[in-house]
């Protein structure tokens, strides 16, 4: 979901990952969205936006390519309240945001209650000024996932949920590819697809396999929430953030179209939590993962020795933890989306005063 997304080498990606996709030459007119879902920056000020209603990602031209991430500093007090007012809205739910790294400017998907209810993009100037992003006459393309899972409720061990709405959980843009991770509907249903951008039609993408230390077992039919592009020893690897937490590494070698792989899991951080967002940054001349999460606060997880062999392959019972080291941000709690502004901050939304708040922080 951007600079948190690091880049790989697209002749690599495009040897290896494919995407089962229908895809639109570029045109000029209204985009419509359905739900509101991740988002990424591409090249030139492009927004890619995940649709997982319509189980379609939507590349469109912002124009906004003047600025400097460097020198960005924004902050909005009450930004719930300003998203309402943006938006005239009731009440409204930020899905994701990005940050635009040629402008430094900030984007969000959110959802709104109220005469307009519906998702909507918003954007955050440098000074904190917040107005809807207009997806009427703009230039886009677009590409659709032909093996999303059907678009209706249906019965699963947590109840009736509509899958539909996990076909799109993440988006990273990589070099001239877009990853984009979710759920088909094969009997392996977690999935990491590749888009070459502009999007041409492509293979399946990869079903995902993870030993889930928490749960003691293998798992195939879960979605990774948030991930990472992330060179580890020079090997252009994804690194996938689950329920639970289990932390999963998966090197793009590996990936192939219409196969099934399995990961290596290098940490488990905490059961009865949802990982929200991660970026990758470096600091002191080391790397480090910074992971939101709904739960267990925001994560500060070391990458020292990430890229040995060996994973966790035995039960990790009662909340308990193995694998990469951390540390808690004890004054970021609350955090709920993160984005790497420049090389030295970030932008958080957190809350302040009993207020939701966007505010740049210095990385820790």
């Amino acid at each position: 979901m951007r600079l948190k997304k690091m880049c790989v080498t697209a002749a690599m990606l495009a040897a290896v990952i494919g995407m089962n996709v229908a895809a639109n030459a570029a045109e000029k007119g209204n985009v419509t969205l359905q739900s509101a879902g991740p988002l990424a920056f591409g090249p030139q000020g492009v927004l890619m936006v995940g649709d997982p209603k319509a189980a379609a990602v939507y590349a469109i031209e912002t124009g906004d390519t003047s600025g400097s991430a460097a020198d960005a500093n924004i902050t909005v007090k009450d930004l719930t309240g300003a998203i309402k007012a943006a938006l005239k809205a009731n009440a409204a739910n930020i899905a994701d945001l990005a940050v635009n790294p040629q402008s430094g400017n900030v984007y969000l998907s959110v959802t709104t209650n109220g005469p307009a209810a519906g998702p909507s993009l918003v954007k955050i100037d440098g000074k904190g000024n917040v107005t809807e992003f207009s997806t009427e006459n703009v230039t886009y393309t677009k590409a659709i996932l032909q093996d999303a899972p059907d678009d209706k409720l249906v019965e699963s061990r947590r109840g009736k949920q509509n899958l539909r709405l996990q076909s799109i959980t993440d988006i990273a843009f990589m070099d001239g590819q877009v990853l984009v991770s979710g759920l088909n509907k094969s009997d392996s249903p977690s999935s990491l697809r590749a888009l070459s951008y502009p999007f041409d039609e492509a293979d399946p993408g990869t079903s995902l396999e993870i030993y889930h230390g928490a749960h003691g077992k293998f798992e195939d039919n879960r979605a990774m929430n948030t991930f990472v592009p992330f060179n580890i020893n020079g090997e252009p690897t994804v690194l996938a953030a689950y329920t639970c937490t289990p932390l999963v590494k998966f090197p793009v070698k590996d990936l192939m179209p219409g196969k099934k792989t399995r990961g290596t899991t290098v940490a488990e951080l905490g059961n009865r939590n949802q990982p929200l967002d991660m970026v990758v940054y470096q600091k002191d001349g080391k790397e480090f993962l910074l992971m939101a999460n709904s739960a267990r606060g925001v994560m500060k997880v070391s990458t020292e020795d990430i890229g040995r062999d060996e994973g966790i392959t035995e039960p990790v019972r009662g909340g308990g933890l193995a694998g990469q080291d951390y540390v808690s941000i004890k004054q970021w709690e609350g955090v709920t989306q993160l984005d790497k502004l420049n090389d030295t901050h970030a932008v958080i939304v957190t809350e302040i005063d009993g207020k939701s708040a966007l505010v740049t922080v210095a990385l820790p």
